[in-house]
């Protein structure tokens, strides 16, 4: 039986950047950094030769994994939006305007302004997509007055 969400997992190209961009800019404390066992990631993975660095973050109280494969080096994959498997992981804040203008200032390359969300739950919020180092899609998310 599932009790709980262990952690979400990122596959980066560099971690020393993205550890920049989650930790420095973004504000997410490391838990913890390592090199996994090659032995552990060959069959875990099904990956021969796999080699991994591996950062846990602190993401407001969710584990955030970012992987990277020392070996073998994987490809760059189109990470549209649109395409099937790709996925974003969303962040509320308190301040969306704030944040966009503060991180567009960084040079972090947002897709949009930040947009009036019309619809759903969050009906009379703002949201914005926004891309890390990989080019792997965030969201921020303003809810609604309350």
């Amino acid at each position: 039986m599932i009790k709980s969400v262990h952690h979400t997992s990122l596959t980066v190209s560099d971690l020393e950047g993205s550890l920049a961009f989650y930790r420095d800019l973004l504000g997410m404390p490391v838990i913890h950094i390592f090199e996994s066992s090659p032995e552990f990631c060959e069959k875990i993975t099904a990956i021969r030769g796999a080699r991994l660095k591996i950062a846990y973050l602190d993401a407001w109280g969710h584990r955030l994994e970012l992987i990277q494969y020392l070996s073998p080096q994987g490809r760059r994959l189109d990470l549209s939006t649109c395409n099937i498997g790709v996925a974003h992981i969303a962040f509320d804040v308190d301040n969306l305007e704030t944040m966009y203008q503060e991180l567009k200032a960084r040079k972090v390359k947002f897709k949009s302004e930040p947009v009036p969300i019309a619809v759903g739950p969050n009906r009379g919020g703002f949201s914005v997509y926004l891309e890390d180092p990989d080019g792997i899609t965030l969201e921020f998310i303003q809810p609604p007055p309350r």
